[in-house]
């Protein structure tokens, strides 16, 4: 049986123990599969632990929470059915504090503060529209911003969502302060980037431990990708 190639420690493997498998997904993987066929961030989750503790059959991976295809960053899995219940619990209630990295063609105005949108999914364009006023359809998503400060020409913020929904930062990003994550053609920037990802990484992860309880914070580097390297400065 062949090693997955894309795994090591430190790296894509953020942090494993019984229960917990943390990755720092790269951009254009999916997390769940879908209609494409695409072998997705999960199945590859899977064939790591058969391989690494060489389980005779089918490892357990849940998968709790996912990011877009072309964003890269922390994906945590479930590695037992305990584990996955009780975070699919803490996803649900918002117990779960996220931080992302966006890069921006221009500053956001004001350079920080709260953003509040009605969220509505449309599933056979596979696009999200935000709304200022409450919508009878929509999901009610909230997110806070700041400028980091600029990475080269471009512009550097954090962005930390309150609420979990599809596409919720780009399209926030987008409608509520009209700058779209660079490379996202699809919420209104100009062009894609070689790679075909979008700027936007999900950078930092904290949560209470599913099963001992413990405090934990994931940080995850930001891809080796030449539109990033102007933003390593920011590192902390």
């Amino acid at each position: 049986m062949n090693r997955p190639n894309i795994w090591s420690e430190g790296r894509e493997i953020l942090f494993e123990d019984n229960h917990l498998l943390v990755i720092n997904k790269p951009a254009g993987l999916l997390v769940q599969g879908d209609a494409t066929g695409d072998e997705p961030l999960s199945k590859k989750a899977a064939e790591y632990l058969r391989f690494k503790y060489k389980k005779p059959g089918e490892a357990f991976v849940g998968v709790c929470h996912r990011i877009d295809r072309p964003v890269s960053g922390i994906v945590i899995l479930a590695k037992t059915s305990k584990a996955l219940s009780r975070l699919n619990e803490m996803f649900r209630d918002d117990k779960i504090h996220k931080t992302y990295w966006a890069l921006t063609g221009r500053p956001p105005v004001p350079e920080s503060g709260t953003l509040i949108h009605w969220l509505v999914k449309d599933t056979v364009r596979n696009v999200t529209k935000a709304y200022s006023e409450k919508h009878s359809q929509g999901l009610r998503s909230e997110l806070s911003y700041e400028l980091l400060g600029m990475a080269g020409n471009r512009y550097l913020l954090q962005v930390n969502p309150v609420t979990g929904r599809p596409h919720q930062i780009r399209t926030q990003l987008a409608t509520g302060l009209g700058t779209p994550i660079i490379g996202d053609v699809k919420y209104g920037f100009i062009a894609p980037l070689p790679d075909v990802s979008i700027a936007l990484h999900a950078r930092r992860l904290q949560l209470q431990h599913p099963v001992t309880k413990e405090l934990m914070t994931f940080v995850a580097p930001l891809p080796d990708a030449p539109h990033w390297d102007a933003a390593r400065e920011y590192y902390k």
